[in-house]
């Protein structure tokens, strides 16, 4: 690309005869080495900023692949958690049901000790009745043997 200085020390060659008018031609000159001039500090600062922008761009693709990432982590965690929390219901209800299995069955055999309880007391209450009814009876024989030798 030519510079602007290039374009402002470029000399042409005079001719005689139908030539150029040097002065309009370093007139021309000047201006078109002043509008290049322009256009080439800012196609250089325009290159700067292209440049600044691209690394922006992939400073911010970097950030976005790593926020990604991150996402799909959490939503992995997430569903590992929530497994393991299903698990861990899922193990408290089983062991629940097993102690209430087992409560059930331990208040069965009490309640059938407790039967039993109650029936070895049903026959020890009958065996004293009766010892009572036999003693009384041999009481009431006796009285009366007693009454009957009185008179």
């Amino acid at each position: 690309m030519i510079t602007p200085l290039e374009i402002e020390n470029k000399k042409f060659a005079k001719q005689m005869m139908n030539g150029y008018s040097v002065e309009e031609v370093d007139e021309f000159l000047d201006d078109l080495t002043v509008d290049y001039e322009k256009s080439f500090k800012e196609n250089a600062e325009l290159k700067a900023k292209v440049e600044d922008l691209e690394a922006s761009l992939a400073h911010y693709k970097t950030i976005e692949g790593t926020l990604q990432s991150t996402l799909v982590m959490a939503q992995n965690t997430a569903e590992e958690v929530k497994e393991v929390a299903r698990q861990q219901a899922e193990q408290i209800i089983r062991e629940a049901e097993g102690n209430a299995k087992k409560s059930v069955e331990d208040l069965g055999q009490e309640i059938l000790m407790k039967k039993k309880e109650l029936e070895d007391i049903k026959k020890q209450f009958d065996v004293y009745k009766a010892k009572m009814e036999a003693l009384l009876i041999s009481q009431l024989e006796l009285l009366k043997d007693v009454n009957n030798e009185d008179i």
